[in-house]
């Protein structure tokens, strides 16, 4: 089942969500997360497998410039996590379909992600959810 998170589960998707982004602790994250889950622009859905929280989807709307697209606003997958248990079963694929659902349903007409150039296997899995891709490019940053 896959149904759209509320502010009960914000410890759990920051639980899920510390694997992923491990440079937050899941106290940081679970405060971003209620915020975030109040927010109108954004929305989580998790799976849920014999009652067990398994994966989560993490969507937002996007009114700035996204590199590839040609509309406005743009859905916006901004993280997917599946345990490394439940992978290989199409939850992914289910979390990603749900946001693009939100999208559609708020007037959007193209969903935009993306990933780290060394993150193979999230590439992989965007190709496969049939995103094609923008562009690449690399970042630049320096001290004052």
């Amino acid at each position: 089942m896959i149904r759209k998170a509320t502010n009960s589960d914000s410890r759990v998707l920051a639980e899920m969500a510390v694997q992923m982004w491990d440079d937050n602790t899941v106290n940081e994250l679970e405060t971003e997360f209620l915020k975030t889950l109040n927010d109108e622009q954004s929305a989580f859905f998790i799976k849920v497998v014999d009652e067990i929280p398994v994966g989560f989807a993490q969507c937002s709307l996007r009114t700035d410039y996204v590199e590839g697209t040609e509309s406005s606003p743009v859905g916006y997958l901004e993280g997917i996590f599946v345990k490394e248990e439940y992978r290989k079963k199409g939850y992914a694929k289910e979390l990603l379909y749900a946001c693009e659902i939100w999208s559609k349903e708020i007037g959007c007409k193209e969903f935009a992600s993306d990933c780290e150039l060394e993150n193979l296997a999230s590439f992989k899995f965007h190709m496969a959810m049939g995103f094609e891709e923008a562009n690449r490019i690399i970042c630049f940053r320096k001290m004052l």
